[in-house]
Formats: structure tokens, sequence, C-alpha cells
């Protein structure tokens, strides 16, 4: 099988860090496993430096871990064994030292603050649960990292990999100038996205799709990814909570419920424990939260409900393989069903989940509001964003079915606090009075 390396975002990133601080901070790309760090990081270290190493923490021997421990006062020995280990030569201000899942190694984390005050290499470091106590406990975070998220391919890196440059510039120009597409059109553009869907932003997923442009092939790397997940969960937790919290998310959202409910998934676990296992599940990144906002307004972190959430699978391609777990494999008929949007289920809640991973892909943290509508029920929008001074609501369908009794509620109850309200959907590209009707793959470029 052909291993491709992908374009990624991030690259530009790294590249302003570099550029920007020479070497007066360390950089943290923080991330779920299995997204890519690790390739593109030493990508960029082969390209953008004379020299580099790779110190892969889940690999590296006692010798090097101890190294942290016993060799930071000492960084003339520190540096001259780990060139004599992997057989790199370092140059000041030319080389690069990666520390690759730093959490398996927190003196390392801490002896950053040391590293980059000596200023001979730059160092940048990649893990996830870089903030749970057990990798924090007794060392002291150093304040000289930049952090940057990482999240897996998003829309436009996946057009990329299939070789299209052109479309996302393209839907660029018609969001701005809010333009029709037409229907033809825009079932294309739908039919691509649904591959999206399907295949997920993994680039092992991604890999094995232009290998084989086969979607079993697709799901069996997926399920080896979840499998991946469940065994570092019950590292995590041996009593096996924290991977049935992560494995019930499709159950969680099919049930159209306003709230993620921990308690009907594993009972009678006390309040501070349940935290501390949403938490690490939080950290992981292999799962994006999505917050209650008590009172929508800017600033909407302040308004957060950290006990009412919705909780999205980080990878809407490892949803829809969750979706079907109970079978050996999500056979083809399925997904071409899928592709083809022809299956006779109900899946609004992986258009949801898609919704959650682009916005948070484009760099927004995630926020719901609910109110009554009577007794008996509730209106809901399912995603705020806070723009300027405003507010955009959000409200996600899995079809063209074009009604927004939530979203008209929601901006009449705060009608001075709205700029936008978008309805997106399957369809073209329209507006319906002040609401604009988006399609899903446009979702991004808001």
């Amino acid at each position: 099988m052909k291993e491709r390396i992908f374009e990624r975002k991030i690259y530009a990133e790294m590249l302003e860090w570099k550029q920007q601080n020479d070497g007066h901070s360390a950089l943290m790309i923080e991330g779920a496993r299995r997204i890519g760090k690790s390739t593109i990081v030493e990508l960029f270290a082969q390209k953008e430096y004379r020299s580099y190493i790779l110190i892969d923490f889940n690999k590296a021997g006692e010798d090097v871990h101890k190294l942290f421990s016993k060799s930071i006062e000492n960084l003339d020995y520190l540096f001259l064994y780990l060139q004599s280990k992997y057989q790199k030569v370092l140059y000041p201000r030319e080389s690069v030292i990666i520390f690759d899942e730093i959490q398996k190694c927190p003196l390392a984390r801490q002896a950053i603050k040391y590293l980059v005050a000596d200023h001979r290499y730059d160092y940048i470091e990649t893990g996830s649960l870089i903030s749970i106590k057990k990798n924090t406990e007794n060392i002291t975070i150093p304040s000289e990292e930049d952090r940057v998220e990482m999240f897996p391919m998003d829309y436009e890196e996946f057009r990329w990999a299939m070789g299209d440059k052109a479309t996302i510039p393209l839907l660029q120009q018609v969001w701005e100038r809010c333009l029709s597409m037409g229907d033809d059109l825009n079932r294309s553009r739908m039919r691509d996205l649904r591959l999206y869907m399907l295949i997920g932003g993994m680039p092992q997923a991604v890999n094995t799709y232009l290998d084989t442009k086969n979607l079993k092939d697709v799901d069996a790397v997926k399920r080896k990814i979840i499998k991946l997940y469940e065994d570092d969960f019950r590292k995590l937790d041996k009593t096996g909570k924290l991977g049935r919290l992560f494995m019930s998310i499709p159950a969680q959202l099919s049930r159209g419920i306003s709230r993620f409910a921990p308690s009907s998934v594993i009972k009678g676990v006390p309040a501070d424990k349940m935290s501390d296992l949403l938490l690490e599940l939080e950290d992981s990144k292999t799962v994006n939260m999505c917050y209650h906002a008590d009172d929508p307004n800017v600033g909407l972190s302040r308004e957060e409900d950290k006990n009412r959430f919705k909780m999205y699978v980080g990878d809407t391609g490892l949803m829809v393989t969750l979706c079907f777990w109970d079978k050996k494999y999500a056979d083809n008929i399925i997904y071409n069903k899928l592709l083809s949007d022809k299956l006779s289920v109900n899946l609004g809640y992986v258009y949801e989940n898609l919704a959650a991973q682009m916005l948070r892909a484009a760099g927004n943290k995630l926020f719901y509001y609910t109110f009554p509508k009577d007794e008996k029920h509730n209106y809901e929008v399912d995603f705020l964003l806070s723009r300027g001074t405003k507010l955009w609501p959000i409200e996600v369908k899995s079809d063209g079915y074009n009604l927004h009794p939530s979203l008209d509620a929601f901006c009449e109850k705060f009608s001075s606090r709205i700029d936008k309200r978008l309805l997106v959907y399957s369809k073209d590209l329209r507006k319906d009075g002040q609401t604009i009707l988006l399609p899903i793959y446009m979702l991004e470029l808001i």
C-alpha cells in the first residue's frame, strides 16, 4: 500500500511559529491519536531544518526517559547523548528536537522551560491527554509553550487528497456572494460531502480509500482506530467506563435528547468520578464537546454549563462505523446506500456530528441552547457562534426540509443579539426571509 503524506493546513501555522518566535517558545500540537500529528511534524522538520531528532516517548527506552530527570542541569551532556542515541547531528539554531507523545514523559515537558532558555535548538511537542492530572502531577507546566489544536483532515484537506483544489475556493465565492448554484451542481457537491462523511478525516482511512476505492477496506481501518482508542481508554480507566461513554455517543445522539446523559450509560458513578471521566474523554481529543449556553450572548464561554452538554465523535467517519458497530463490518451495501442518500435510516444525528466536526475544524468552540416550547417540548438551536458583537444561531437538518421553527423562536426571543441566522441542510444555497439556507458542505466557510 502506498503511504501518502497529505497536505495539512497546520503546516502554515507551524511555519508562522518558527518565523515569528525564533526559538523563544516551544510549539505544542494537541490532538487525538492517528490524525497525522507525527507525520506532519516530521515533514516540517525535514523541510524547514538542517537536521532533527524525533523522540517518540511511546517507544523510547528507559534511558531516554531518565535523561530528563537526571541530565537537565547538564544540557551539554543531554544533547550529546541524544545525538549519539539517534545518530543525528544537531546544529545550533538550525535543528529541531521533536517530543512525540510528550504526555508519556511529563519531566520532558517540564524541561521545556530550560531547553527554550538555552536557545540552541527549536522544540516541537505532540500529545493528547496533556492536561490530565496524572500527566501533570508534580511537574511545572512550562509557560514557554505555544499551543495549537490539530484535528482530523477537514473537508478542504480531504478534497485536496482527492486531487481537487478548485471546489472549496469556488464555494467560498458562492458563499460570499450568496449565490445559488442550481440543483444539479448541489447534488454533485452533496455526493462529494457524503464520501467525506463515510471515509472521514483519518489519514490512514483516506490513504486506504485512495489505494483500494473499497469502502469495506476503509471501514476495517476505522475499526482498528476505534479499537486503538478503546485500548487507550482502558489504560486510563481499567473499569471500561471511559470506553463505554465513547461508544455510546451514536445512541445518545440518535435519541434526539437535549443533553448527553452519562448516568444512562454507566450507573452508580459518583458525580466527582463522572466529572473526571468526562474530562479525560474531552482531553483525549477523540470527542467534540458542545456545552449549553445558559444566557446566549457574546462571550459564550462565560455562559457555558458544564453539566449540560452534547458529545460528538471527533471524526464523522469513525462515527459512521460506530453506528454499525453491531455488524462484523459495515458492508458496501450500507456504504453505497449512504453515499447515494438512499439508506432508510434517520441519520440526522450523523449530519449534526459532521456539522460539529466542521465547526471545530474551523476554530469554533461549540455551544447550543434550548428553551421551552410548551410543557412537554423544547426548542433547540444546535449551534451558536459568536461573531463580533452578535450571534449566529445555526439549526442543522439532514434533508432539504426548510422549516425552522426553533430558529425563528430563538431569533424572536433574542432579536437584538442576532446577526446572521442559518439553517444548514442538504439543498442549494438560498434565502428564506432573513434565514440563510446553507448547504452543509459550506459550513467550514462561514
